[in-house]
């Protein structure tokens, strides 16, 4: 264990000597947390919005109000043509155009049934879909108005059949995509520092020539390879710290499920990390090499295929059984289950015996290709 001991001291000198690896190591998870967490989100507000009024009445405009004070859209353009509607979606002006027909006051006031089109900018389909969505329920709210309205007037003697939801949303009930997004960042961060760190730490005593010298000391292999890890395992629990304080104190997310819980599910994800941080050492001479080879070997295919920013429910069959090859898709459903659901380790065991089993085998496979380099 002296052997060891002194290993980690040597990383940890060359760490505190080394200050932009100190920042990236330190800062970087908290500065990446904070800016991710105010990007990666699918919330749409403030909707460009267009309107062609061809009927221009008292209730018309009543109509327009209801899209305009309801929060979600912003009326940039009025046009008296739709030849002009078509140029305001190319230029991407407006995101949607509301075009209300010159008989809309007088169907609402007769009691008949009107058309009112919407037009959406379809070449963002995520942002046209949500726009569309809160055109419908403001829409449908007002709909339902109007009933009230006239079976109030007729005194009942029109009457309508009425169904009120009650509709309750269990553990996120503002709906806010942040705080679906922020532990997910956090699973990111944790990715990203852990492996980035363990190869460009392993790889830069191979340009210098460090590693030539300690493979000749007295030094055994499997006390060079824990001397390396252990430092960046110590790094990535304060990592995880700092991040949790963060998405807490800065987010006000906060996590309901177990602290403890979390912090040994996510050391199950770092034996995974580190053992792909390891494996890049490997097969890399730079630095450079590193990190063109953990970016688009690993990290963009974590990212795209672990469910962080597409459900892999919506994903064709064949790459859902990819996803299942990618050890991010189940920490992150960890770390959304504790963060948001409060859930414990009846509910996660699955995922937590996959992050086991990926880091045991990732871990094992990089560590004797290691070995097999240093001899």
């Amino acid at each position: 264990m002296r052997q060891i001991y002194h290993i980690i001291i040597k990383e940890f000198l060359h760490l505190r000597r080394d200050r932009k690896m100190l920042a990236i190591s330190i800062l970087a998870p908290v500065i990446q947390l904070i800016l991710l967490g105010y990007a990666a989100t699918t919330d749409v507000k403030d909707i460009p919005m267009l309107v062609l009024d061809q009927d221009k009445s008292s209730v018309s405009r009543e109509f327009i109000n209801l899209f305009v004070n309801s929060g979600y859209f912003v009326l940039t353009q009025q046009v008296n043509s739709p030849d002009k509607i078509d140029q305001y979606i190319e230029d991407g002006e407006v995101w949607i155009a509301l075009v209300i027909p010159s008989d809309f006051s007088a169907n609402m006031l007769a009691g008949r049934q009107t058309i009112v089109q919407l037009i959406a900018d379809g070449s963002d389909a995520n942002s046209a879909n949500i726009g569309i969505g809160y055109a419908s329920q403001i829409i449908a709210t007002y709909s339902r108005s109007l009933m009230r309205t006239i079976e109030t007037q007729t005194r009942g003697r029109l009457t309508f059949a009425h169904v009120n939801p009650e509709v309750r949303v269990w553990y996120n009930p503002e709906l806010k995509s942040r705080n679906f997004m922020v532990p997910g960042v956090l699973a990111l961060v944790l990715m990203i520092i852990t492996m980035t760190l363990t190869s460009l730490g392993i790889v830069k005593e191979k340009e210098i020539g460090t590693l030539e010298q300690l493979m000749v000391t007295p030094i055994k292999s499997y006390q060079l390879i824990i001397g390396k890890l252990l430092p960046f395992v110590i790094i990535a629990a304060v990592d995880i710290l700092l991040v949790i304080t963060v998405a807490y104190w800065w987010f006000g997310i906060p996590l309901r499920g177990s602290f403890f819980l979390l912090l040994g599910l996510s050391g199950l994800f770092v034996l995974t990390t580190l053992g792909l941080g390891l494996f890049v050492s490997t097969v890399s001479k730079t630095q450079q090499q590193a990190m063109m080879t953990a970016q688009f070997f690993f990290f963009m295919p974590f990212i795209f295929f672990s469910g962080f920013t597409f459900p892999i429910e919506n994903m064709p069959q064949v790459i859902q059984y990819i996803t299942y090859a990618i050890p991010l898709r189940y920490y992150i459903v960890i770390v959304r289950g504790l963060f948001l659901k409060g859930v414990g380790i009846a509910e996660l065991w699955t995922q937590a015996a996959a992050l086991l089993a990926f880091g045991v085998v990732i871990l094992t496979l990089s560590v004797l290709r290691f070995k097999k380099k240093l001899s």
